[in-house]
């Protein structure tokens, strides 16, 4: 007498994809590299319209891959209006998806062309691509889960990010990630923030010769900032701010964070009230990341 067959047992996790996309020379083999290090299945340049067969694939029972990742980028560009509906089939289908965008400045881009001795993928004139490109992904960007600024980040430095954002089993969880950046306006407002805080209008420890020499991680700095009575009303409503949006971000199924916060030299001011709104965040149960950018610029 033959035997019934045995079902397949049903998926215990349902897979989830990750497209890496955004600027040529930003940074995009090093995170999909970093995510295969992590486990994903990684494709590089896999056809949009293949995403849903793709989803098909993993969404069976008897599929090994839970978590993959596919970089997308403009080799493909004739794709892009196809990218638009291989999301909406992923929606459609259940599967759980998440936009990473690498950009750079244009000075950050030209730098890396140069010293590589590559040519853009759009263009004979590296500044003439760079400014097609952007132009292309500018929808792309603004439904990026995550975007980063890798203009002032090393390979390394760069690889910690993507490992924070994604390490952890939590980021299947409804937590928000959030990256805290403290900068200097004169070195440039970091192009990936969600969020920025000016705080240039609290008065300035720079003008406090035995002050100046400080950073802002220093008690004496801190205690002068924190303070000033411009600064306790500030986080007072800051706070009030954070009981709004952060339920309303996550609500919207928005993941990822970064907030900066900026004073004139990204010394003083910056540090501090950045530290003060992570520990906000911290109380309120999110991951959190915190980043000095100039803290030892001159």
């Amino acid at each position: 007498m033959a035997r019934a067959m045995k079902e397949p047992a049903p998926r215990e996790v349902a897979p989830d994809f990750t497209i890496i996309t955004g600027l040529s020379g930003a940074g995009r083999s090093e995170a999909a590299k970093v995510l295969e290090d992590l486990g994903y299945f990684v494709i590089d340049n896999l056809p949009p319209a293949l995403i849903g067969k793709m989803a098909e694939l993993a969404s069976q029972p008897t599929s090994p891959l839970e978590h993959i990742a596919l970089v997308v980028d403009v080799r493909g560009g004739q794709f892009f209006p196809e990218l638009a509906e291989a999301l909406a089939e992923l929606g459609r289908r259940g599967v759980g998806h998440r936009i990473v965008f690498l950009e750079a400045s244009d000075e950050s881009l030209i730098r890396r062309f140069e010293h590589t001795r590559r040519k853009h993928p759009l263009a004979d004139r590296i500044t003439e691509g760079i400014s097609r490109e952007r132009t292309l992904l500018r929808s792309l960007r603004g439904s990026a889960d995550l975007v980063i600024d890798t203009s002032d980040l090393t390979v390394h430095e760069l690889r910690d990010r993507i490992r924070n954002a994604f390490a952890s089993d939590e980021r299947r969880e409804s937590r928000m990630q959030v990256t805290v950046v403290s900068f200097g306006y004169k070195f440039g407002v970091p192009l990936d923030s969600d969020i920025v805080i000016d705080v240039r209008f609290l008065p300035n420890p720079h003008w406090v010769e035995s002050l100046r020499p400080l950073p802002g991680t220093d008690p004496r700095i801190r205690e002068y900032v924190l303070s000033q009575p411009a600064t306790k009303e500030f986080l007072d409503r800051f706070e009030q701010l954070l009981d709004v949006t952060i339920p309303g971000y996550l609500a919207e199924g928005k993941h990822y964070l970064t907030i900066g916060v900026g004073c004139t030299g990204g010394r003083h001011r910056s540090v501090v009230i950045g530290e003060r709104v992570a520990a906000m965040l911290r109380e309120r149960g999110l991951r959190l990341s915190v980043e000095h950018r100039d803290i030892d610029q001159s």
